[in-house]
């Protein structure tokens, strides 16, 4: 099997080299790039690059860069952000497609903000840091409404924690969502009207379409409670364009947890959401797991090691034939 020059990009915790995939690519030649950001000069030689979910949007400019490029591996099954007719043309494999695995790191970092919001974590760590002392009241969940919409596998996993957690549960979406919920013990909302006017902590897990981008509008908001948390672990775009901005200076919802963003890196406080009180954001950390990183690049590895040996796999893209 012929040595691959391959290159990880966007790697910011630094994660593929340190997982049991990864050591299966011994006697090739490999590179880590942390980022944010891609340093395109460092590329030029590379023969294959490992992109990690949709952190990295591989432009027709990026593949003109990289002239020895043959191979793209992809994690999961998304392809929208690569320029595949570019791709198409230079002759370069992409494989994509493998299941992501059943990890719970989403739904467990959902919960992980539902709790740091309700109790005002972050804000009051960092004020004992400075020399303070408490300051704000906390909000419990036993006994509040969890509102759930989408009752997919995140979703029915972050229903199940706010149940254990003594809350009353109500889904919303698609009727085969709500069918799941039902079957699951959990309460179907009886209008949308209800599903935005009634929860404490409303949480978002919708996968992005294009029926689904702006699915959650401006008046959805507005029904909010002034009391209410809502949480975005999914994908910004389900949101109305600058919807959840105006919202949250209106003071409906009162609170977001937000760890999506339209465009991302975020780098240098440059989102409207960061100079708000009411908001708690973090940088897309909700695959940033070590099991979850082992079940998304282990299939990787497999197209790698697949493309290596001259029989590509999961390929959405196929080389050229002479």
């Amino acid at each position: 099997m012929k040595a691959v020059r391959i290159a990880v990009l966007d790697d910011h915790g630094d994660a593929f080299r340190n997982t049991r995939a990864a050591q299966r690519l011994a006697g090739h030649d490999l590179a880590v790039q942390r980022g944010p950001g891609v340093d395109l000069a460092a590329l030029r030689d590379v023969e294959a690059i490992v992109l990690t979910q949709q952190r990295t949007p591989l432009t027709r400019a990026m593949i003109d860069a990289m002239p020895r490029l043959r191979h793209v591996s992809q994690t999961g099954r998304y392809v929208a952000h690569l320029d595949l007719e570019a791709c198409a043309e230079r002759g370069i494999v992409v494989s994509a497609g493998a299941p992501t695995g059943a990890s719970s790191a989403t739904a467990e970092l959902t919960w992980a903000l539902v709790l740091a919001a309700m109790r005002h974590v972050p804000e009051e760590a960092a004020r004992l840091r400075s020399g303070g002392w408490q300051r704000t009241v906390g909000t419990a969940l036993m006994g509040r409404t969890l509102g759930v919409y989408g009752f997919g596998r995140i979703g029915a996993q972050v229903a199940g924690y706010g149940r254990a957690f003594g809350m009353r549960v109500v889904a919303w979406g698609r009727e085969g969502s709500l069918a799941r919920a039902r079957a699951a013990g959990f309460e179907a909302a009886a209008s949308r009207e209800a599903f935005f006017a009634e929860p404490d902590v409303l949480s978002l897990h919708v996968a992005l379409t294009k029926e689904t981008r702006g699915l959650v509008t401006a008046a959805d908001l507005a029904r909010m409670k002034p009391t209410a948390l809502l949480v975005n672990t999914a994908r910004a775009a389900l949101i109305e364009e600058g919807a959840l901005v105006a919202a949250l200076r209106a003071g409906r919802p009162g609170f977001a947890a937000v760890d999506v963003y339209e465009e991302e890196p975020v780098l240098d406080g440059r989102h409207p959401l960061l100079a708000l009180p009411n908001a708690l954001c973090t940088p897309h950390l909700g695959y940033a797991e070590r099991d979850a990183y082992e079940a998304l690049y282990e299939p990787v590895v497999e197209q790698l090691l697949a493309f290596a040996q001259g029989r590509p796999i999961r390929v959405v893209t196929r080389e050229k034939q002479p």
